[in-house]
């Protein structure tokens, strides 16, 4: 069945649980870890995490001048950002981690399921390569999928179109589309539908290798 809490629920506890567990995991980690590079292309641990702090610390308007500074890119004023917020101590970070638990950020056209999803995609970006695992409830996945199988995706967490496939979710009671199958754990589904490859052995079906080929680029 095709879940649809995003048409009519928030997140904000879900999220808030996401950022300590995300937290607690950090604090287990050696100094190495941080500078490891993360599933987020041209970003270490260390990014990412600065990544999820720097919403609750920039205003729209001071986004949008840091784009004006980079020739209106937004994703090489995103990383600057990021880059300039990762100069601060790995406690520094987590400590902000915590205190920004509660932040409420959205992008523009977006409800909470958008922060949902930066959050736990960005978890496994820095789960993945450590070897460690996943914090997040395997049920918060749910909305996530249902964001990013939603044509609105494309504007910021999808960047290829997706084929017609019919998607089963080996480990939620969830399913979306009409096509040949592919069936694999949710964080596989979700992350190949970002564009990350790190978890596509698992993802199995006839509809598998066209999922795969056009979102893997």
């Amino acid at each position: 069945m095709v879940s649809m809490y995003i048409l009519n629920m928030d997140y904000w506890t879900e999220i808030k649980q996401e950022r300590l567990l995300l937290a607690d995991q950090l604090e287990t980690i050696t100094t190495e870890a941080w500078n490891t590079p993360s599933l987020c292309r041209d970003w270490t641990v260390r990014e990412v995490v600065a990544h999820l702090i720097v919403p609750h610390k920039t205003s729209i308007i001071g986004f949008v001048r840091e784009m004006v500074k980079v020739g209106g890119s937004f994703d090489k004023a995103n990383l600057k950002m990021a880059r300039r917020e990762a100069q601060r101590s790995n406690s520094e970070l987590v400590e902000d981690l915590r205190k920004f638990a509660d932040g409420r950020f959205t992008p523009p056209g977006f409800g909470s399921e958008a922060p949902l999803t930066d959050v736990m995609i960005h978890i496994q970006d820095i789960c993945i390569p450590l070897g460690i695992s996943s914090p997040s409830p395997h049920d918060h996945w749910s909305p996530v999928l249902d964001l990013l199988v939603s044509k609105k995706a494309r504007k910021a967490f999808v960047p290829e179109k997706v084929p017609n496939v019919h998607f089963v979710a080996s480990d939620l009671n969830w399913s979306h589309g009409a096509g040949p199958d592919v069936h694999g754990p949710a964080a596989a589904i979700a992350l190949t539908l970002s564009g990350r490859s790190a978890l596509t052995a698992t993802l199995e079906g006839p509809g598998a290798d066209e999922f795969v080929g056009a979102m893997i680029k």
